[in-house]
C-alpha cells in the first residue's frame, strides 16, 4: 500500500504538511473541512506537492523531516517540483467530482493514484 507525504497551501501560501495512505480521500477531506482545524481555519486545501513511499515508516519519517525544516526550505521543495504552486489535485475531480456524502463510496476519494502520479514522486529514501 502506498503512503503519501503531501503539502497543501492556501492562496496566500500558508502551508500544511501531512501524511496519508489515500491522497484522493485526504485532499477531499481537507477541501470539505473534515480533516484539520488548521487547514479549515486558514482555507488551506490546494495540493501543491506530494511524494509517494512504499512503507509507512518512511512516509512518517519524511513528514517529520519536512516539518522540521524552515519555511524557506519547504517553499524551495514545493517550487522545485511546482514553481507556480498549481493545485495538483484540481484535475482529479474535474467533471466527476461532486463531493459524495460518504468518502468511502466508490468516488474519486476512494481511489489511490500511483506513486508517481502527476508531479508527485516516489522516494523511498529519507
Amino acid at each position: 500500500m502506498p503512503y503519501y507525504v503531501y503539502i497543501l497551501s492556501s492562496r496566500s501560501r500558508n502551508i500544511y504538511t501531512g501524511v496519508t495512505n489515500n491522497i484522493f480521500r485526504r485532499v477531499w477531506q481537507h477541501r470539505e473541512g473534515r480533516a484539520s482545524r488548521f487547514t479549515q481555519r486558514y482555507n488551506i486545501h490546494r495540493l501543491v506537492y506530494f511524494e509517494g513511499h512504499g512503507e509507512v515508516y518512511r512516509a512518517i519519517a519524511r513528514e517529520k523531516q519536512i516539518k522540521s525544516w524552515t519555511r524557506a526550505k519547504r517553499v524551495a521543495l514545493i517550487e522545485s517540483e511546482n514553481p507556480r504552486w498549481d493545485d495538483l489535485a484540481a484535475r482529479w475531480y474535474d467533471d466527476i467530482w461532486k463531493g459524495p456524502a460518504d468518502p468511502s463510496s466508490s468516488s474519486p476519494a476512494s481511489r489511490t493514484p500511483p506513486l508517481n502520479y502527476a508531479r508527485g514522486k516516489r522516494d523511498d529514501t529519507v
